[in-house]
């Protein structure tokens, strides 16, 4: 019965405000969490549309990034998250809780990494891999790919780069992940329940209601538990209340709040399913993203 909890702090205000938030909440709920950051600029005003799509459900865009974080990068210079944060960033591990990389830019990665070529792709994953060693002394044990945006390259380098296991897609269970026939050795701990914002909005889902919604799909626990991705930027301002009803929630459920680390020391890799990585849509978001597929070879 574990529950494993990953925190995307992918922007300024997530990490400025959002993380020390989430932070309280966890150590008050005594509840662990993984959390992944963006470690470089944040130029959220090249995805402004974005933005202000994803502030229809549970919080305005103004209130999630602040009136200056709709143009980072834009109309305004990019703070540099990992430079500007870095206190808060080590705040967190020195608060006990696992972290690791999100991306070096978020937003570009978002928007770029599907069809970028190699070259490109290792230099974010670089770039992103040595800001984190110089904040915490310590190179990332893991990749969680920004928006559930990768390609095969990445793939590789997650491999490459001796990472114990990556999240950067969404299914149902832990896998190894296969992409057109070739294995990546590094095991991938997909998210496993929708996000809030995803459930805002939809089928009568509501600030309200979408705590209830998501205890009820955690009412049974598979065998290999859940992971359940929340945004700093919403979970750590607007949502905290409802981060909080979740915590109890799942306490009550039974569960174990776990990092990811713990839950992949829980696994038996070698044991894992291979399964194909697939580009899909999910109900409730925007474009396409990283989907577990079909078991390779069954």
């Amino acid at each position: 019965m574990k529950l494993a909890l990953k925190i995307d702090a992918a922007t300024f205000r997530g990490s400025l405000i959002g993380v020390p938030r989430l932070v309280d909440a966890l150590r008050q709920a005594r509840a662990q969490a993984t959390f992944c950051f963006n470690l470089g600029p944040d130029r959220s005003g090249r995805r402004l549309g974005a933005c202000l799509r994803e502030g229809r459900k549970g919080a305005s865009a103004l209130s999630r990034h602040g009136l200056a974080g709709l143009f980072y990068g834009a109309l305004l210079p990019a703070p540099d998250i990992g430079r500007r944060c870095a206190g808060i960033l080590r705040g967190v591990r020195d608060a006990g809780f696992e972290t690791g990389a999100l991306a070096w830019d978020a937003a570009v990665w978002q928007s770029a990494a599907a069809t970028a070529a190699p070259a490109w792709t290792e230099s974010h994953m670089r770039l992103a891999f040595d800001r984190h060693a110089e904040i915490f002394g310590a190179v990332p044990a893991f990749h969680a790919a920004a928006g559930w945006q990768t390609n095969a390259h990445a793939m590789r380098m997650t491999q490459r780069l001796g990472f114990s296991y990556a999240a950067d897609t969404r299914g149902s269970h832990p896998y190894i992940p296969v992409w057109n026939a070739e294995i990546t050795l590094c095991p991938q701990l997909p998210t496993t329940l929708p996000t809030l914002d995803e459930l805002l909005d939809q089928d009568g889902c509501n600030v309200g209601n979408v705590y209830e919604r998501l205890l009820a799909l955690t009412a049974h626990a598979p065998p290999t538990g859940h992971v359940f991705t929340v945004p700093a930027e919403l979970a750590g301002q607007a949502l905290l209340p409802v981060f909080v009803k979740l915590l109890e929630g799942w306490k009550q459920q039974g569960y174990e709040l776990v990092s990811l680390g713990a839950l992949r020391a829980s696994l038996d890799v070698d044991r894992l399913p291979r399964h194909e990585v697939v580009r899909g849509a999910l109900p409730g978001r925007d474009g396409s993203l990283m989907l577990q597929g079909p078991e390779f070879l069954a």
